[in-house]
């Protein structure tokens, strides 16, 4: 894929592209230099491609307003995925209080109850710049061995580490460093609608 092709057929700056992946300025430099790019990354300008082909077509039904809603789990715990992970939003959610979040995903475990329940969706909004994360916020994590996670942000024992803490106090629940080089993407969690 020809990164600085697309970019240009999306109407994007390096710094916009950027925004939108998750990924300093630098990284798209390096893509469009012929740098590899993740495969997730790949289904994702896929994505940006194909919904601007769409968006030049049609305009959107109200049905199609909003912000994506994609059927991908997120942990609240560490255990593994069940449902079936897509690129694909299986439909869009338009709820203004909410409208300015990246996209909405499921919460799976119990480890940020009972703030946060397992079938719940959440609102994430993706954070490009980690250096302004808030210790004390709940955020969705990726790491590039495709985890997903969802807690409480804490500073690691080092410089180059967090600490993912839980709200459950359950003992089976402890909170956990991770090296900041093992992350991929981040979202803080916005919002949540319960399931009934």
């Amino acid at each position: 894929m020809d990164v600085k092709e697309l970019r240009a057929e999306l109407g994007l700056t390096q710094s916009e592209l950027a925004y939108k992946c998750g990924v300093t300025i630098r990284t798209v430099q390096n893509w469009e230099s012929g740098g590899v790019i993740p495969q997730a990354t790949l289904k994702f300008l896929d994505i940006l491609k194909n919904n601007r082909e769409k968006d030049s077509r049609t305009r959107p039904s109200a049905r199609e307003e909003g912000v994506p809603y994609y059927d991908v789990d997120f942990i609240g715990g560490f255990n593994q995925v069940y449902n079936d992970q897509t690129m694909t939003p299986s439909y869009m959610i338009n709820f203004p209080p909410y409208n300015r979040a990246t996209c909405w995903c499921n919460i799976t475990g119990h480890s940020m109850e009972p703030e946060i329940s397992s079938g719940d969706i959440i609102a994430l909004r993706q954070i490009p710049d980690w250096r302004f994360l808030v210790y004390g916020e709940i955020y969705a994590i990726v790491t590039r061995n495709d985890l997903r996670t969802v807690k409480r942000l804490g500073p690691g024992s080092t410089p180059d580490t967090f600490t993912l803490i839980p709200t459950n106090k359950s003992p089976e629940y402890v909170a956990q460093e991770i090296e900041k080089a093992d992350i991929l993407h981040v979202y803080q969690v916005i919002g949540c609608m319960k399931k009934f």
